[in-house]
């Protein structure tokens, strides 16, 4: 099952008047008389008729006073029906909008600051390097091992705790550290932290972090070794360079002083890091790209080249679930030829590298590339693939039988809402259809999959399930001028006359129009913005 959530926040009352988000007050007021005309109960005589009116009509008469409440709009734009249900108290003295929208932001600040407050994060990495020489030659297979572990804990709204730990165990020798971090947001610009450490690097210091402008920031700090009483300086200049790019320059000075210049680019597709350093006993450059192919599959590729270090990463992850992501890694560099395989989930790794040859060899290091990942492709096919769609398909048929009661009664008062729209959608269409305008010939909202498989075209009865006719509804949509227009950031399946045949699927509105003797056709999302008839929906005969 998708989750459906991950759209904007849901405008219902909005979709039932056709209304943007934005609407003024006197596009309100005409919105409802219009629906008013018809829906109001007075206007029909049939008994059965009149009911279905008077049920529509109480819909309206809710979306009109709370839309055009000037108290009761700006609670429902932001926190939704939920707000206005939740008693939610905004003071009597607040009249104006703006008022209102100043107190609704504090609300805002409020929870979140409660919600952070009440935050606990801790995060933790274990590395097992594992050998497969040394395994072979009897001294069995664990080179050494790590682990580290640390926790953030909002003390109040300024001031944060970090305190970790972590220990390493390599062959015959091994340690341990702890460290503590106080930080203190002296103000929206700056913040200061205190900083300790004790075991194989104990320490103490202070750094200090300032916005310098809305680009630039500003980190200085200092260490003492609590061993040698040496002292470290550092400075960290960071510029972002646009809405996706930042630079950074960092100076140390000390027992191992370097300045580095560093890159960064990320997006929704990539990210691409690099760093150039040079000290006064080594220097370095590294740099990596990660490329995403989709939501839950990514590449990676990375190099490091310098005074300690010669090596090329190259490999991929998958995201196996919501929190939790795999990823599988070569690298080849003098140290020598290692497979790395790591588990990411929330703030926890697993990582574990095995060496496999400590020599280079052409034809070993071709093998150790290409053996596991014609394995891991091959078993994707033809194992993981089908796994992964029977699961997703028996995902969905639980949910359509758990929420078949409620999708039956949201199609039969769909129905019934388009009962009473038949007769002026039938006589908008006529007229369209005389002056060779916009007609909508066929309309399926519904499954983003079904759509997708064009199952919506009636190949079996699950398919059917999943969406519904909305043709009659965009038809009465039409307005005088031939045009049609859904708005951006509404959730489709609260216009009158539609419903949501599949809830938690993601969902799409299929149209096919005919405009000027011309057949077009369009997809879109759930809250896209629809506007026809456009040329670049246009069918090429």
């Amino acid at each position: 099952m998708n989750d459906e959530d991950t759209g904007p926040p849901n405008k219902e009352l909005y979709a039932l008047l056709h209304l943007s988000p934005e609407a003024s007050d006197e596009e309100i007021r005409k919105a409802y008389r219009q629906w008013a005309q018809i829906y109001h109960p007075d206007k029909y005589q049939a008994p059965h008729m009149k009911e279905i009116a008077t049920e529509n009509f109480q819909r309206i008469c809710e979306a009109y006073e709370i839309l055009s409440n000037e108290t009761k709009r700006p609670i429902y734009d932001i926190y939704g029906m939920e707000g206005l249900t939740s008693g939610l108290e905004l003071g009597p003295k607040l009249n104006k909008v703006e008022e209102l929208k100043e107190e609704l932001e504090r609300l805002r600040r409020m929870k979140e600051q409660e919600k952070t407050l009440a935050h606990f994060r801790p995060s933790g990495t274990i590395l097992a390097n594992l050998s497969l020489p040394q395994f072979l030659e009897g001294d069995g297979i664990m080179k050494g091992m790590a682990m580290s572990s640390e926790v953030h804990s909002q003390l109040s709204k300024s001031n944060t705790l970090a305190f970790g730990g972590n220990l390493e165990v390599n062959e015959n020798s091994g340690g341990g550290a702890a460290s503590l971090v106080l930080r203190h947001q002296m103000s929206s610009v700056s913040s200061i932290e205190f900083l300790a450490s004790a075991g194989l690097r104990a320490l103490i210091g202070l750094q200090t972090t300032r916005n310098l402008s809305q680009h630039s920031t500003a980190t200085m700090g200092i260490a003492m070794s609590l061993r040698d009483g040496s002292i470290n300086l550092s400075n960290n200049w960071t510029r972002q360079l646009s809405e996706t790019t930042r630079g950074n320059i960092q100076l140390l000075l000390g027992q191992e002083s370097a300045i580095s210049v560093g890159w960064q680019k990320k997006d929704e597709r990539m990210s691409a890091v690099g760093e150039i350093k040079v000290g006064t006993n080594s220097f370095g450059v590294s740099a990596h790209y990660t490329r995403r192919f989709s939501k839950k599959s990514h590449g990676r590729i990375a190099g490091r080249f310098g005074s300690t270090a010669l090596e090329m990463e190259v490999g991929g992850g998958r995201k196996i679930s919501e929190f939790s992501t795999i990823r599988m890694l070569y690298t080849i560099g003098v140290q020598g030829i290692f497979w790395k395989f790591e588990l990411h989930r929330g703030g926890q790794k697993l990582i574990i590298p095995i060496l496999l040859s400590r020599n280079f060899s052409s034809l070993f290091a071709a093998g150790a590339f290409i053996i596991p990942t014609s394995l891991y492709f091959s078993l994707k096919k033809f194992v993981f693939k089908p796994y992964y769609r029977k699961r997703e398909k028996q995902k969905a048929l639980e949910n359509m039988e758990r929420t078949a009661a409620q999708v039956r009664e949201a199609k039969a008062a769909a129905e019934k809402a388009q009962q009473l729209l038949q007769n002026v959608a039938n006589r908008k269409k006529n007229r369209q259809m005389e002056t060779g305008g916009l007609v909508i010939t066929k309309a399926v909202y519904g499954s983003r999959k079904t759509l997708t498989r064009d199952e919506s075209r009636g190949s079996n009865d699950e398919s059917v399930s999943q969406v519904i006719d909305v043709t009659l509804p965009l038809n009465f949509l039409v307005n005088d001028s031939g045009q049609l227009r859904l708005h951006e950031g509404v959730k489709k399946s609260g216009i009158m006359g539609f419903c949501d045949p599949c809830p938690g699927e993601a969902k799409q509105l299929y149209v096919e129009y005919t405009y000027r003797g011309n057949r077009y056709e369009v997809v879109v999302d759930d809250y896209e913005e629809l506007v026809i008839p456009q040329e670049v929906h246009r069918i090429l005969m």
